[in-house]
């Protein structure tokens, strides 16, 4: 089984768009929001029109895009440790583990979580932005958060591996596989396995696909997803924004979608798989 779940999704316009798109007509089956990015209230919109939809909260702590920034949701002195002097997020993971305190980060995550449930949104899951919530210093804030408000997360098997992919840092797997263990008997995990394309972008995206998919265990894949439709996402992230356009054409195209239900594989949401 295979979860086609669309990150970040409010990076820029073009990932609400595909958003939209792509879970009428595509294979994205589920999504998540960034709730500090200056454009959640046009995410919200879509959801009051669309309230079927999907949706989780990417959990934000980094802001990795030169032209386009955001910071915290939360107020209080602890917001120092999460930002640079301009005021916005650190812009890598790396950076949030040397700067935030664990108080910081759960005061933050807790108002994005509250920010989104507040406006309507009928969350699903809790996932996260380049892995900063789930980082060593923070996992067991994230677990506690999704414990608080019965909110599946995101926390794959290989995390040793998912670390690898997004540069977290290095895994406790002691820790991480009791806390897994405790989660999953509590029915709040999403998935079993990960898998993303993102950090394959110099090959062709159909057959980096197609890959991932035909490799995928037993269980179920959380797909991650950076589709987006042209526009801004160009200016906003020009160094991936060919791959996110190619992602975005790929998962809305009919012969591509035929091709994967060829394979006889299921394809799910976050809330339908568990």
């Amino acid at each position: 089984m295979i979860i086609p779940h669309l990150d970040d999704v409010g990076c820029c316009r073009g990932s609400i768009t595909a958003f939209d798109q792509l879970t009428r007509s595509g294979l994205v089956t589920s999504g998540s929001v960034m709730v500090p990015s200056p454009l959640f209230g046009e995410v919200v919109r879509l959801v009051e029109s669309r309230p079927d939809l999907d949706t989780g909260v990417h959990l934000t702590l980094t802001s990795e895009s030169a032209s386009f920034r955001w910071g915290p949701v939360s107020q209080g002195s602890h917001t120092a440790e999460l930002t640079e002097a301009a005021g916005f997020f650190w812009p890598t993971t790396e950076a949030v583990r040397l700067q935030a305190g664990s108080r910081a980060v759960e005061a933050e995550l807790r108002a994005q979580v509250e920010t989104a449930l507040g406006a309507g949104i009928p969350v699903s899951h809790l996932d996260h932005h380049m892995g900063a919530a789930v980082a060593p210093e923070f996992v067991e804030v994230t677990a506690r958060l999704a414990r608080e408000y019965r909110l599946p997360m995101l926390l794959p098997a290989d995390v040793g591996g998912y670390y690898a992919d997004l540069h977290v840092g290095e895994a406790d797997p002691a820790l991480l596989g009791a806390l897994r263990r405790q989660l999953a008997g509590e029915g709040l995990l999403i998935a079993d396995d990960f898998r993303i394309g993102y950090v394959h972008q110099s090959e062709p995206c159909r057959e980096v696909y197609e890959r991932l998919i035909l490799d995928a265990g037993p269980g179920v894949t959380f797909l991650s997803l950076h589709c987006s439709a042209p526009g801004d996402v160009e200016m906003v992230h020009p160094a991936s924004a060919p791959w996110r356009i190619a992602e975005y054409k790929l998962f809305g195209d009919p012969e591509f979608a035929g091709w994967v239900n060829r394979q006889g594989i299921e394809i799910r949401d976050t809330r339908s798989s568990r």
